[in-house]
Formats: structure tokens, C-alpha cells, sequence
């Protein structure tokens, strides 16, 4: 019994150990969760900024969520004016901690991997702790184009 090859195919992604540039917000998610601690090789532009502008997103969302579980049954103290949150607070904390510990990880991945693709080193990550400009020169660094040198990082 024979097979046919197979054909290539023009709207393949490639690989994961490679970059994929113009990708689509789902693929830029699926991407993120599927190399979740994957420290070497590259991630593009829209890979970083897609899912930046998703967790945003969730985290704004999952934050609405807490403050509506937070007020939802809160009580004021009318003598001394002190407040209590809903007793559903805590569970809006855990979910809210639950996502930032679930996506910690991988999105300093996902950082190391862009800066990987502008061919710095994943180390200038750590520019961050530099109080006022550090962040600063990260987003810019996170911002720049593809530098094609930065394939020394691919395994």
C-alpha cells in the first residue's frame, strides 16, 4: 500500500520553536498557553501584543468581577463607619489570584521570547526593577521591529 506525499501547506503556522508573525489573536493565545514556560527561542509582535491586550482584558474583567462580589453584602458600621466587603470577597480574590498566578510564568516567557526576536537577550527583562524609566525602556525594547540576528536564540 502507497501513500501520496503530503502536500505542503501555504497557511501552516510554524513550528513552535519559531516565531509566527501576523498572528491572530486566537493563534497568538493558543501559542501562549501551548509554550507556557518556554524561555528560549522567539515570539513576534502581534504573539506579545495580542495576548498582552487579552490578559488585559481578563484581568479587567475578572477585577469587575471582584468588586461586584466585594460589594454585593457589604455592610457599613454606622458607629464607627468602618466597612465590611461581601461575604463573596474572598472568593473574588482567589479567582483574581488564581489567573495572575496562573499567567505569571508564561508571560515572563512570553517577554523573554519577544526580547529574544529584537535580538537582546531575555536578562533585560530585569531593566524593569529600574525605578520611573525601566519599564519604560522594556516597552520600548518590546515595541521595536524584528531583528533577524535574533534567530541565534532558536534551538
Amino acid at each position: 500500500m502507497t501513500y501520496a506525499p503530503a502536500q505542503p501547506s501555504t497557511s501552516a503556522e510554524p513550528p513552535l520553536s519559531q516565531p509566527l508573525y501576523g498572528a491572530t489573536l486566537g493563534q497568538a493565545i493558543k501559542r501562549f498557553f501551548t509554550k507556557y514556560a518556554t524561555f528560549s527561542g522567539r515570539a513576534s509582535r502581534s504573539e506579545y501584543w495580542w495576548w498582552t491586550l487579552a490578559n488585559v482584558i481578563i484581568t479587567t474583567v475578572l477585577y469587575g468581577v471582584l468588586m461586584v462580589l466585594a460589594f454585593s453584602g457589604a455592610t457599613v458600621d454606622s458607629v464607627s463607619g468602618t466597612s465590611q466587603p461581601g461575604p463573596l470577597f474572598g472568593l473574588g480574590i482567589a479567582i483574581y489570584v488564581g489567573w495572575y498566578l496562573a499567567v505569571l510564568v508564561p508571560s515572563l516567557a512570553i517577554v523573554w521570547r519577544r526580547l529574544h526576536d529584537t535580538n537582546r537577550s531575555g536578562g533585560f527583562f530585569f531593566l524593569s526593577f529600574i525605578p520611573f524609566v525601566g519599564s519604560i525602556i522594556l516597552i520600548v525594547f518590546l515595541v521595536l521591529d524584528t531583528d533577524p540576528a535574533g534567530a541565534r536564540f532558536d534551538r
